[in-house]
């Protein structure tokens, strides 16, 4: 049983390194990390969620509102994604906040096709993330349901 904890947990770390490394991931997840305790085991996960469903939401009311063709609100769109830069930028949603930054030039020069093509970047990237914290908050969970303890992982 040992051995499949230390094998969970170095398989965790080594996940939880490659997020960082391949950007999707900055400081601000590793500061989130550190509010979760005992008390609250699932912190960082809820915290997670609540961030993906808002995505959902900001990324639909933008996409709505590009719809309109000929008539965008550009300063509609603009508001979503400032809205969306800051909370990808609270949980650690590096690449996602990056897009946010590009998708909002877009917006501030009116740049339609810009916008368009940005949109479709944050939702593929988004949907990305998603998936790859939920393997890593299964990780998690293998390591507490064999006994173990998850690691701490400095990067």
């Amino acid at each position: 049983m040992d051995t499949l904890i230390a094998q969970l947990q170095r398989q965790f770390r080594d996940y939880t390194i490659s997020l960082y490394h391949q950007g999707f991931l900055d400081d601000q997840f590793t500061e989130l990390k550190k509010l979760q305790d005992e008390c609250s085991p699932d912190f960082v996960a809820e915290v997670v969620t609540l961030f993906f469903e808002d995505c959902e939401k900001l990324i639909s009311n933008m996409a709505r509102a590009l719809d309109q063709t000929g008539n965008v609100d550009f300063k509609l769109v603009g508001s979503s994604v400032h809205q969306l830069k800051g909370s990808s930028s609270s949980v650690g949603a590096k690449r996602v906040k990056g897009l946010c930054i590009t998708l909002k030039e877009c917006c501030d020069s009116q740049n339609y096709e810009g916008c368009v093509r940005c949109l479709q970047q944050v939702d593929i990237e988004y949907k990305t993330l998603k998936a790859k914290l939920q393997d890593l908050f299964n990780l998690e969970q293998q390591i507490v349901q064999a006994g173990g303890r998850i690691p701490q992982v400095d990067i």
